[in-house]
């Protein structure tokens, strides 16, 4: 096979990116489409393109369809070119691929390939940041709704009944931390939510997962000190640490984690980092 394969999520963004994609398909030339019937038949299609080792895979989405082209992707050494069209588009936005989609799609042909590290937690893999806490429990909230507000309403809902959670994060081989805590984010990248830089210190390609945790704060101080994510600013807040390490255990009663903003599952956990498995296509 010597056509790129293209993954494409025509309900990306609301729906914006069926509009969009025709003169994106157009600029990338010669190409094969996949679109399936769900995001399992969409996955098991790109594995079985992958397999026949084509020169590139392209995800025209936002980080969910990213998130399931690195499933595809990951450590096969097939490089992996992101047209972001989504809602939420912070792995495109962290390895500096253009947000304009035409101007993305000219990386496919014209890009430079960069080996960056993934990450496995269990048998998936994700190349952002997976959420442990207050907001993949909002997370949890808001996929159990509908409506185009039910993100924010899930937000509203979770601050009424949010407690801290007793955590312990085990870190290498080093004694594990236990602690009461907001949450606890693992970063590959350093955002999530569409511009919050949860990890602002992260780095895709030093062979270690950021750890960011928020110690428990009174309702009122966490409502002041979570926006500081948008600029990054809240990592210099007292109740925040900052860790570095290769693997990163996870334990919390109750919470189900997130990765690059879809289900990973429940607590116990071990995010493994796993150095250069993915090739991008990023600016020369």
């Amino acid at each position: 096979m010597s056509r790129p394969v293209v993954l494409v999520n025509p309900a990306a963004g609301g729906g914006r990116a069926a509009r969009r994609l025709g003169p994106v398909l157009s600029r990338l030339g010669d190409h094969e489409v996949i679109s399936g019937a769900s995001a399992g038949d969409t996955l098991e299609r790109a594995r079985a393109a992958v397999r026949k080792r084509p020169p590139v895979v392209v995800a025209c989405g936002g980080d969910g369809l990213v998130h399931l082209a690195v499933q595809a992707v990951a450590g096969t050494g097939v490089p992996l070119a992101i047209i972001p069209m989504g809602t939420g588009n912070d792995i495109a936005a962290d390895l500096g691929i253009p947000r304009d989609p035409l101007a993305a799609a000219d990386l496919v042909a014209g890009g430079v390939p960069r080996l960056i590290d993934a990450a496995t937690v269990g048998d998936r893999w994700f190349a952002g940041v997976l959420a442990c806490g207050f907001d993949s429990r909002v997370n949890e909230r808001a996929n159990a709704m509908t409506g185009p507000a039910r993100y924010v309403t899930a937000v509203l809902r979770e601050l009424r009944e949010f407690r801290p959670i007793p955590f312990r994060v085990t870190l290498d081989h080093h004694p594990a931390l236990e602690l009461d805590a907001m949450l606890v984010a693992v970063g590959n990248t350093r955002s999530y939510g569409n511009g919050m830089k949860i990890c602002p210190t992260a780095v895709p390609d030093d062979g270690l997962l950021d750890v960011v945790i928020l110690k428990a704060l009174p309702t009122a101080a966490f409502l002041r000190a979570f926006p500081r994510v948008f600029l990054g600013t809240h990592a210099k807040h007292p109740a925040v640490e900052i860790h570095r390490a290769a693997s990163v255990t996870l334990e919390a009663p109750g919470v189900i984690a997130y990765a690059d903003g879809e289900r990973a599952g429940p607590t116990p956990l071990t995010c493994t980092a796993r150095a250069g498995a993915l090739t991008v296509m990023t600016r020369p």
